[in-house]
């Protein structure tokens, strides 16, 4: 896997360049909120950053497992084989506990749109789930 970067826009589509936005996250550094989690999380899918995003998934969601290697095959081949156009928010829902991210991402060949729910451990959101529905 080729390394992304750190000089091309953001895959979250701030607009910035991806060492100002969602590398240092994909670096160790602790999103703020559940919308800078969900956007880091898309570039990590964009980007082929699997550890990231299991190191920010629920122990409660579905697709959590300890078999990591597994996990990591299954979000690469995912990756490999889908065409991240555009990241929309269209609503963003912040709470302490809980917060939700309304989005909807455009690939290749069509488009998502998810409900997506996070929640917050000691200092860090995590991904739990989402419900997904027509794009």
């Amino acid at each position: 896997m080729k390394k992304p970067s750190p000089n091309t826009p953001c895959p979250c589509g701030s607009g910035n360049k991806y060492k100002k936005c969602c590398q240092p996250y994909h670096r160790g550094a602790r999103p703020a909120d559940a919308l800078l989690l969900m956007k880091s999380r898309y570039s990590a899918y964009a980007l082929r950053q699997s550890r990231y995003i299991i190191d920010t998934t629920h122990s409660d969601n579905s697709d959590y497992t300890e078999n990591t290697a597994v996990w990591i095959a299954g979000i690469e081949a995912f990756s490999e084989q889908t065409e991240f156009r555009r990241l929309e928010i269209l609503d963003f829902e912040d709470g302490d506990e809980e917060a939700y991210v309304t989005f909807r991402t455009i690939f290749g060949d069509g488009s998502m749109v998810e409900r997506s729910r996070f929640v917050r451990e000691g200092e860090r959101w995590l991904y739990h789930s989402g419900e997904v529905g027509s794009g």
